[in-house]
């Protein structure tokens, strides 16, 4: 039962406030609570379920807290929509030029994420002041540890150097000195591992409401915080990474032992991970998913809306989709194998993959809807070159993303009609393959080439068997799909190359690529390839750019460092 995210309740005035100024007012304390009410358990349980259910209603079509809106600055997809001034905060991101810290989505993602903090905090104030004789009340507090470490981790990754409010019951005086540039940029990712080390140290192995999340959870969150925190970048003068910190890598190596997943795994196919019914949500693939329904006895349910924008334009089915966030050629490219049946890790890009004549990865035909075959693996909407596929008429191609979307016959059921299109398909935010993925970096970086190419081999040993819905592509639609695992020996440098494309072949259209071109280092380098490369498929780039020590992280926005009372620094690169 997805009872956990279903409702919101009236938000309790206990004192604690919201680290994001526009807001300030809103959620300073108007009344007190009776020393009973505070410390009744119902009233900290539906104070939990309250900061449960913002990370559901507070993202939108605009800002959801998948990321998709902030991907489209990677290589793995582009804007979409029906040209460059549908969305135009957002086509400039991609081409990361005219990006200004008035841009109205710059500030929207900061409030919404820190409205969300400033709801978990009132949960945990008042979970304190709860009786302790209250036999859940530590479970339930390290279940908020482990929200205020999700909403610190999103922020982080956005906009680098943030004001942390681990602090639940922080006063208006004390609010007023928070500083962005109080942590390093280490200290900052270690701050969200305490977090994660509380709500570790005793959350169970098993919950039976699926929205909560588990220890195997917080072990999977704790791992890629880890990776993240060992690529170094506490040069306050650059984006860039300066060291790998090998004690870091061996946390991620502890945090993904298999011991700590006895009840997660991989699904047998990969699709099974992106299925709205019953069946396939909360898969054992899926260890910590934003979990959404369409039958809690409101008008739509807790549907997610924030995929509104992605589903395209389809006379009859999906009328006012959007066809925002389609994936790019180069990605497209990137699915290609060679006569090995191995991924082309120097020239997958050197000519557009061809259907009729190039073999495939199978993870290909289950990421992106391609014309000539069936979208949603639906043969009553066979994809072309047209319009319907394509809102701006070929300016961001005609791939159409899959993992987002539902299969047209699932309308009134699974996909629901409402000012857009929304589905109840839960977001999974920690899968199994992730945390196998984070291991072979982890390895593959502490030199463990053997460890890292078998994991490898297992995510795609997987590929190889995901065709429960497209078994019949190459004899239906003559596509070729060929997969290998990998043989031999690789030097350490190979290995890292390894890891890193089958993380975006596993990864793509997972909102997952511009954050792991920005951890690692990469991302100027490969955009700005990326760039130069894709004028032919999309003539938008033709004057974009790339600036390293700038675009890696979004500017801070200018509302907030005007309201900040001169405690805010911009990040470098967006004076």
């Amino acid at each position: 039962m997805k009872t956990i995210l279903k409702s919101i309740c009236t938000l309790f005035a206990i004192g604690s406030l919201c680290a994001c100024s526009d807001f300030l007012d809103e959620h300073i304390p108007q009344g007190t609570l009776s020393d009973e009410q505070v410390k009744d358990p119902e009233n900290a349980e539906a104070m939990v379920v309250s900061a449960y259910a913002i990370f559901t209603s507070a993202e939108d079509i605009n800002s959801s807290f998948s990321m998709w809106n902030f991907d489209v600055r990677s290589d793995d997809a582009y804007k979409g929509g029906s040209g460059t001034s549908d969305g135009d905060v957002f086509h400039q991101l991609e081409v990361q030029q005219g990006v200004l810290t008035t841009n109205w989505n710059i500030n929207d993602m900061w409030v919404r994420l820190y409205n969300s903090l400033s709801r978990v905090n009132s949960a945990i104030a008042l979970l304190n002041e709860t009786d302790d004789s209250y036999a859940m009340k530590p479970q339930r507090l390290a279940e908020m540890k482990f929200l205020r470490a999700y909403g610190h981790f999103l922020l982080k990754r956005l906009y680098k150097n943030i004001p942390f409010v681990n602090n639940e019951n922080l006063t208006y005086d004390e609010y007023k000195e928070l500083s962005n540039t109080t942590y390093t940029n280490d200290e900052g990712w270690q701050l969200i591992i305490d977090d994660l080390m509380e709500a570790y140290n005793t959350l169970p192995q098993t919950q039976e409401e699926k929205g909560r999340p588990t220890k195997a959870s917080a072990a999977a969150f704790l791992a890629k915080v880890y990776l993240y925190k060992a690529y170094r970048q506490d040069d306050a003068r650059s984006n860039q990474v300066t060291s790998i910190n090998q004690a870091d890598l061996e946390k991620v190596i502890e945090f993904t032992n298999p011991s700590l997943y006895s009840n997660y795994g991989l699904e047998d196919d990969i699709h099974n991970n992106f299925r709205p019914e019953e069946q396939y949500e909360n898969g054992k693939e899926s260890i910590w998913a934003i979990q959404y329904s369409r039958n809690d006895g409101s008008t739509y349910g807790n549907l997610n809306w924030s995929y509104g924008l992605i589903p395209p334009n389809i006379p009859g089915a999906t009328d006012g989709g959007c066809d925002f966030y389609k994936p790019s050629q180069n990605l497209v490219n990137a699915y290609r194998t060679g006569a090995d049946g191995l991924p082309l890790l120097d020239s997958f890009n050197d000519k557009d993959y061809n259907k009729a004549t190039d073999n495939a990865d199978p993870r290909l035909f289950l990421t992106i809807g391609i014309p000539g075959l069936p979208y949603m693996f639906n043969r009553n909407y066979m994809m072309e070159e047209t319009s319907i596929w394509s809102r701006s008429n070929g300016l961001y191609g005609y791939h159409v993303s899959l993992k987002q979307n539902v299969d047209p016959a699932l309308i009134d059921n699974y996909l629901i009609k409402g000012s857009y299109l929304a589905s109840s398909m839960n977001r999974i935010v920690f899968r199994y393959a992730d945390v196998l993925l984070e291991r072979a970096e982890a390895y593959a970086q502490l030199g463990q080439a053997e460890q890292a190419i078998t994991l490898v081999n297992q995510i795609r040993s997987r590929a190889a068997a995901s065709t429960q819905m497209i078994g019949n592509y190459p004899n239906t639609y003559g596509v070729k799909m060929y997969i290998t695992n990998y043989k031999g020996s690789y030097s350490k440098d190979e290995v890292i190359r390894i890891v890193k494309m089958e993380r975006r072949l596993e990864l793509g259209m997972e909102c997952e690529r511009f954050f792991d071109l920005v951890r690692w280092g990469d991302a100027a380098t490969v955009i700005n390839k990326y760039y130069a490369e894709e004028i032919d498929n999309c003539g938008i780039y033709r004057d974009a750019h790339f600036t390293a020590d700038k675009d890696e992280y979004l500017p801070i926005p200018f509302s907030q460092i005007s309201a900040s009372n001169g405690q805010y620094t911009q990040n470098i690169g967006n004076w």
